[in-house]
C-alpha cells in the first residue's frame, strides 16, 4: 500500500497496484487518520502528536507503516532506498525499526518482521475468541503490538527497546494497525487439511492458513467479465482495495491515476467529515477496561466478520502452495448466493464503511488518553 503525499517523498509505487482498478490501497488507512486528526483538533493531543511526528498529520502518518515495506526487497542501507526526506529525524528512527523487524518467514526467528504486526490470524472455524487458542496467533501479533506501543507512548516501555520502537514510531504504527485491526481479514482466516477441507488447526497441527485471504482468487457475481490482461483479485486485497473504493462509486476507475486522485480527494474530505461529526454505534470501550485489553477486545468484535466473509465464499481447488520456505493454502473462492440475496460485494463495503468510522473515532479516544 504505497502512497504519495506532499512532506513525505516515497520513491516508488509497487503494493498499491496489486489489486484493484483505483489501486488506492492506502485510502482507507488515511480516512481513519483524517477523521482522528479532525476529532482532535486544535486540542492538547493534537499538538502533542504534532510535535512526536514533526508536523505529520494521522492522515498522512498512517499509511507509513505500509510505505517502509518498500525498503524490503533491498534493504535501507542501499544507496537508491527511498527517504521520508522532510523528516530527517523520523526517518532514521524508522530505519532503525526496519533493521531491528526485518522481514523473515521464520516463525521462531529470534526477531520479529515488522510483517507480522499488522495482523493475526485467529482461525474463523471453529468460531472462538482471540484468547482461546494459539493457531495463528503469536506475540508479534497486532493484537499484542498495539499495547505495546501504548506502553512506549506513556513511558511504561522505554524508547531504547530492542524493537527499536520509539515514541514517534509507536504513534506511526497506531495510526496504521487501528485502521488494520478493523479489517476482517487482518484478524481472522481459513485454514485447510492437505485434501483441500476446512480443518481446525487447534486439532489439526498438519492445517495450511489461507495468509488471510492473501493466497484466493475471489470470484464475485456481480464482477463484469475481466478485460484481456487483468488478473483475478485477491480475496485479501478485495477488502483492502475494492470495499474501500466502493465508498466512491462516483469516480471513474479507467482515467489515469492523477485524475482519480483529483476525483478522489474532495470526496473523500467529505466522507471523513461527515464520519468525524457523527458518532458511530457501538465504537466505546467499557469504561472499566484498560487501554491495554482494548486490542484484544477489537479483535474478538471483528472475528464474527472474518467468519462471515469466509462463509459467504465457496473455496475450490485449495492446495498447497510454497510460500518461500513455508507452505500454505491456495486456491479460489468464489462466492455463494445467500437468502437475503445481498451481493458480497455490498455487504462487505458496508462493513468497511462501518469499520473505518470506528476505527477513526478509537484511534482518536485511544491517543487522547495516552497522550
Amino acid at each position: 500500500m504505497d502512497f504519495r503525499r506532499r512532506g513525505v517523498l516515497i520513491a516508488f509505487a509497487v503494493l498499491a497496484l496489486r489489486a484493484s482498478t483505483l489501486a488506492y490501497g492506502p485510502l482507507g488507512h488515511e480516512i481513519v487518520g483524517a477523521i482522528a486528526d479532525e476529532r482532535l483538533a486544535n486540542t492538547p493531543t493534537a499538538a502533542k502528536i504534532r510535535a512526536l511526528l514533526d508536523g505529520l498529520t494521522l492522515e498522512k502518518a498512517a499509511v507509513i507503516a505500509d510505505e517502509i515495506k518498500g525498503w524490503d526487497k533491498k534493504g535501507v542501507d542501499d544507496p537508491k532506498s527511498f527517504h521520508f526526506s522532510a523528516h530527517w529525524k523520523i526517518d532514521g528512527q524508522l530505519r532503525d525499526f526496519w533493521r531491528a523487524n526485518q522481514p523473515t518467514h521464520e516463525m521462531n526467528s529470534a526477531a520479529p518482521s515488522h510483517h507480522w504486526f499488522h495482523y493475526t490470524d485467529v482461525p474463523v472455524v471453529p468460531p472462538q475468541a482471540y484468547h482461546e487458542g494459539a493457531a495463528g496467533r503469536s506475540k508479534w501479533d497486532i493484537v499484542h503490538m498495539i499495547p505495546y506501543c501504548v506502553e512506549v507512548l506513556q513511558g511504561r516501555v522505554p524508547e531504547q527497546n530492542e524493537r527499536k520502537i520509539t515514541k514517534a514510531v509507536a504513534l506511526l504504527l497506531l495510526a496504521h494497525l487501528l485502521a488494520d485491526i478493523h479489517q476482517p481479514l487482518h484478524v481472522g482466516a481459513e485454514y485447510f487439511d492437505e485434501q483441500g477441507q476446512v480443518t481446525d488447526p487447534e486439532k489439526n497441527r498438519s492445517a495450511l492458513g489461507d495468509e488471510g485471504g492473501n493466497t484466493f482468487t475471489l470470484e464475485l457475481s456481480d464482477e463484469p467479465p475481466r478485460r484481456r490482461g487483468i488478473h483475478k483479485k485477491k480475496l485479501h486485497g478485495f477488502w483492502d482495495y475494492d470495499a474501500v473504493n466502493a465508498l466512491f462509486p462516483q469516480v471513474i476507475g479507467r482515467l489515469p491515476k492523477s485524475k482519480i486522485q483529483a476525483q478522489i480527494e474532495p470526496l473523500k474530505r467529505e466522507v471523513v467529515h461527515e464520519m468525524a461529526t457523527h458518532e458511530p454505534k457501538n465504537w466505546r470501550m467499557p469504561s472499566n477496561i484498560a487501554v491495554d485489553n482494548y486490542a484484544e477486545m477489537w479483535a474478538d468484535e471483528i472475528l464474527p466478520m472474518a467468519r462471515e466473509a469466509h462463509t459467504r465464499l465457496e473455496f475450490r481447488n485449495v492446495k498447497p502452495l510454497r510460500d518461500g520456505d513455508r507452505i500454505v493454502a491456495a486456491g479460489e473462492a468464489i462466492e455463494k448466493s445467500v437468502t437475503d440475496h445481498s451481493f458480497y460485494r455490498e455487504w462487505a463495503t458496508k462493513i468497511v464503511r462501518d469499520e473505518l468510522h470506528k476505527a477513526g473515532w478509537r484511534l482518536a479516544d485511544l491517543l487522547e488518553k495516552i497522550l
